[in-house]
């Protein structure tokens, strides 16, 4: 059997300066579609971990405001690590417009005055969610992201 590489597994955690975004995945399907995954890095690996009621707030919200932003989302999901958030999406993308989209999203989050879909019918935890949780780290990295990637994208990771 081949050995299974694991993307995230190659990267080495204490040398990223978070946030950022960073392209960490390109597939093509055998009828020629690309489907790219990107890292979405809130907080610095093994220092900063956000919360599970501001991840989980943070993904109901995301989930609508990023498909605001972009065309094509396939999935927006949580890292387990509580760092940060994968999306995936349908076609290639430029780092830029990733950061770009994802500051728009968050300046959304900054003035949400609920978080969807938190109620028993559509959501498996409804109870575990944080919009103050959420605000507070969108609030954090806009400002980290907007001063990192004014002058475009710097590929520090």
């Amino acid at each position: 059997m081949d050995k299974v590489v694991v993307e995230s597994f190659t990267m080495d955690h204490t040398k990223v300066n978070a946030p950022f975004v960073r392209e960490c995945g390109i597939i093509e399907t055998p009828q020629g579609e690309i489907i790219s995954k990107f890292d979405l890095r809130f907080t610095q690996p093994n220092k900063e971990i956000m919360s599970t009621a501001a991840v989980h707030g943070l993904e109901h919200l995301l989930a609508g405001y990023l498909r605001e932003e972009l065309e094509d989302i396939v999935d927006i999901s949580p890292m387990g690590c509580r760092t940060g958030f994968y999306l995936i999406l349908i076609g290639k993308r430029d780092e830029s417009i990733i950061a770009r989209a994802w500051i728009n999203a968050l300046n959304k989050v900054l003035f949400a005055e609920v978080i969807p879909a938190r109620n028993p019918v559509q959501c498996g935890n409804y109870k575990d969610l944080s919009l103050f949780g959420a605000k507070e780290y969108a609030k954090e990295v806009v400002k980290k992201l907007e001063d990192k990637y004014k002058g475009g994208i710097n590929n520090e990771v």
